[in-house]
């Protein structure tokens, strides 16, 4: 349904108007904020030619007409309108940046996620590819086609002749310089040519990057063992099918899947198609990159440390068919392939493939709605999957492929538990009398040593011994962490820093105390116990400069340092040969989170992690520390069992309608005024539940209650959660609610579709 513009007067044209409108061109567009629907407007004639589908124009809006940039999302010969339309101001892309198939799944996204489709678009394109960052305009010439057939005939002088059978033979245009260079001539001879009509010219933006990838040495193929070929054999046949099929790969750690990837995407390379593989975090990016450059020509990589100019660049080559294989996070997704073969999402339960702001999709659902839509197969691969995509597969929807075995037949590294409730630790430190032990054996073996603990800082809070009052953000409802560098207090959430307190800001009593424990204080720990072994920290804090994650994986891998301790960012994906002991500093660290996949990310985490280990000749081993080592998770974790943990947590979801046993939606209202929140938080839900009506089996609605961090970077939060069998009833009761409900002014509201945070 499109819009049109309230206007002063009635502007419906009469009848003979109507008539003459039927040969008008009428653009459909939408806008990156503010309108939600779309609007119409007519295509002078003098535009028609520059614009298509995808591209963005200018055009006026409202009563002022006031120029705003705009997405053109359809063109049509009338508008379904009776009203007269305003003219487009102008075209701003020379070409459509979004084809037709990706126009198709953006609309997707907008209306599963409940999000302006014109949001979604401007999600979706890069900043620099909105840009145009790191092109410039450039005269670009060509030999016409009349020419090129009958250069034998043409009497030119021979440095002429030279320049143009040159010119003829590139495959791409080029600038003046270039031929010139090229041929070793001036530019004289080029203008000759370019004034006799025999070289025509073009303007267009070209990119200052153009280089070529820098190849890796070639590692040859692995021999594959029975479980990587039947796998194999099993996404072959999908490839070969010409159709869609979503297979999960649910192979332990060090299993080899990702050979298997590689060599189904050889496949897809030899039917001249691409391939797309997201990986989850930054710091896998530089393993995997070098892993599938080591194997192909031409690879891209996408990810958030690229400069606007370099995405920009990698977008041109993969838009032009340049690009064999996308390496790259969630937002790869979107990568231009013109001719896409294969996705591939590798470690695919992981939440940060889940965008945490609008628009909150899913890669892994748009991967699959975007598989479907482009007929090609869908590859998830994990050792621990979703509680979504394994019970999708356990019903048929999904096939699922087994690979129990690690290559070379090397077994899963043995896990020991050790109970924190009974151990005497040393001091107030973090490591154990077992794993102080294990490390010294592993180190003096030769061996190095990996630690989690999913938590940053150096102290995780900071408290008054008197009054008992723990330091917050003035921001935010959570306490504040203490970092050592600098001596700075900080809020993780709106990233407050200050000086760290030196006395009770409430009572005002000195000898504060500084508590918990974070990587920081880990870090410290291990360099003064380990004194003759290198130590190196792997968090957000310590990896901000742009390649930090390689430079650090890089000294890992190449023994120069001993001991790698660091947040979740080291529990994935990460193959070391040398790791002969994995230490888990505190398993519990999440468990006991009031969110319903408390339970499933602990699993995960701790498989997960321990799966670092025992890769190569030298075998492995992990110790958790817990103070819950009889929890399900931290039990089915230990033995490498998912149909253990699945089989004890799937019941409960099911009681609840908790996902995958139903579908749920998490509203988050905000604003700087708690009681405006709270009454729209009511109005909200009411609308909701009336929108509903009175069947229990559409849906129920919880709330609206505070939010667990119920205050965050300044704002105050209510939530409340949508419960159903479907998920579109869920959707159509909220859009019904919000149709005619406008919240007070300060106060903002989203529908988290498919939520995985629920704090």
């Amino acid at each position: 349904m499109t819009s049109r513009q309230q206007t002063l007067f009635d502007t419906s044209p009469a009848p003979w108007e109507l008539d003459a409108a039927e040969d008008q061109l009428v653009a459909s567009v939408v806008f990156p904020s503010g309108a939600k629907e779309p609007f119409d407007y007519l295509v002078p004639m003098a535009l028609r030619g520059g614009l298509t589908v995808g591209a963005r124009v200018l055009v006026p809006f409202g009563r002022s007409n006031r120029a705003l940039l705009a997405y053109c999302v359809g063109l049509a010969d009338h508008s379904k309108s009776s009203h007269r339309l305003k003219n487009i101001k102008s075209v701003v892309d020379a070409r459509s940046l979004l084809s037709p198939a990706m126009l198709r799944m953006t609309e997707w996204i907008a209306d599963h996620y409940l999000c302006p489709w014109g949001q979604v678009l401007e999600s979706v394109l890069p900043a620099g590819v909105r840009s145009g960052a790191g092109t410039r305009e450039a005269t670009l010439l060509s030999v016409p086609t009349e020419v090129a057939m009958r250069m034998t005939e043409l009497k030119l002088p021979p440095r002429q002749h030279e320049i143009l059978r040159h010119l003829a033979g590139c495959r791409d245009a080029i600038t003046t310089k270039e031929l010139a260079v090229a041929v070793g001539c001036t530019e004289g001879p080029i203008r000759a040519l370019r004034q006799k009509g025999f070289i025509e010219e073009r303007r267009q933006r070209i990119s200052n990057l153009a280089r070529a990838d820098t190849p890796e040495e070639r590692e040859p193929a692995l021999k594959l063992n029975p479980d990587q070929q039947a796998a194999l054999a099993t996404i072959d046949t999908a490839l070969e099918s010409g159709q869609h099929r979503t297979l999960l790969i649910h192979g332990v750690t060090g299993s080899g899947k990702t050979e298997v990837y590689i060599r189904a995407i050889e496949k897809v390379v030899s039917f001249g198609r691409q391939a797309i593989v997201l990986v989850p975090e930054i710091s896998l990016t530089p393993q995997t990159r070098q892993r599938f450059r080591s194997r192909f020509d031409q690879v891209a990589v996408l990810h958030s440390h690229l400069t606007d100019a370099e995405r920009h660049w990698q977008w041109q080559r993969i838009a032009a068919g340049e690009v064999q294989v996308v390496v790259g996070a969630r937002s790869a997704i979107f990568a231009p392939t013109p001719a896409l073969g294969l996705i591939v999402l590798d470690e695919e339960h992981e939440s940060s493939f889940k965008q945490s702001t609008a628009p909150r999709y899913h890669a892994r659902d748009v991967a699959l709605f975007r598989a479907r839509a482009e007929d090609v197969p869908l590859v998830l691969g994990t050792a621990t999957p979703s509680l979504e995509s394994w019970h999708r597969a356990k019903t048929g929807k999904y096939e699922l492929i087994d690979m129990p075995r690690r290559v070379m037949d090397r077994p899963l590294p043995e896990v020991v538990t050790v109970d924190l409730r009974t151990q005497t630790r040393g001091g107030r430190g973090a490591i154990s009398r077992p794993l102080r032990i294990a490390m010294e054996e592993a180190l003096s073996a030769g061996g190095q040593v990996m630690l989690l603990l999913n938590r940053r800082g150096f102290s995780t809070h900071i408290q008054c011994p008197a009054c008992g009052e723990a330091v917050r953000c003035a921001d935010c409802d959570v306490a504040l962490t203490h970092h050592r560098e600098n001596e700075q207090a900080v809020c993780h959430y709106c990233d407050f820093h200050g000086p760290a307190p030196q006395s009770c800001p409430s009572c005002g009593r000195d000898g504060i105390r500084y508590g918990g424990l974070g990587t920081q204080r880990l870090e410290a720990e291990i360099r003064a116990g380990f004194p003759d072994h290198v130590c190196l920290r792997m968090d957000t804090d310590s990896m901000k400069r742009r390649g930090s994650h390689e430079d650090a994986l890089g000294k890992f891998k190449r023994g120069e340092v001993d001991i790698l301790l660091g947040t979740q960012m080291i529990a994935k994906g990460l193959d070391f040969p040398n790791v002969t002991l994995v230490g888990v500093i505190n398993a519990d660290v999440g468990l006991h989170m009031p969110d319903f996949r408390a339970a499933e990310r602990t699993f995960q985490l701790v498989t997960q992690v321990a799966g670092r280990t025992g890769r190569g000749p030298k075998g492995g081993r992990v110790i958790v520390q817990t103070f819950s080592p009889d929890h399900p998770a931290i039990q089915a974790a230990v033995r490498h069992d998912m149909t253990m943990f699945a089989t004890a947590e799937l019941p409960h979801r099911e009681a609840l309608q908790y996902p995958p046993c139903g579908s749920l939606i998490r509203l988050i209202i905000r604003g700087p005024q708690e009681a405006a929140v709270k009454q729209f938080a009511g109005q909200l839900t009411a609308g909701i539940g009336h929108a509903l009506g009175d069947d229990a089996a559409a849906g129920k609605i919880l709330g609206p209650a505070p939010a667990p961090i119920t205050k965050l970077r300044g704002n105050f939060r209510y939530q409340a959660q949508l419960h159903g069998p479907n998920a579109d009833v869920l959707r159509g009761a909220v859009r019904q609610a919000a149709a005619d409900l406008k919240p007070p002014e300060g106060v903002q509201w989203i529908a988290d579709v498919d939520p995985l945070e629920m704090l």
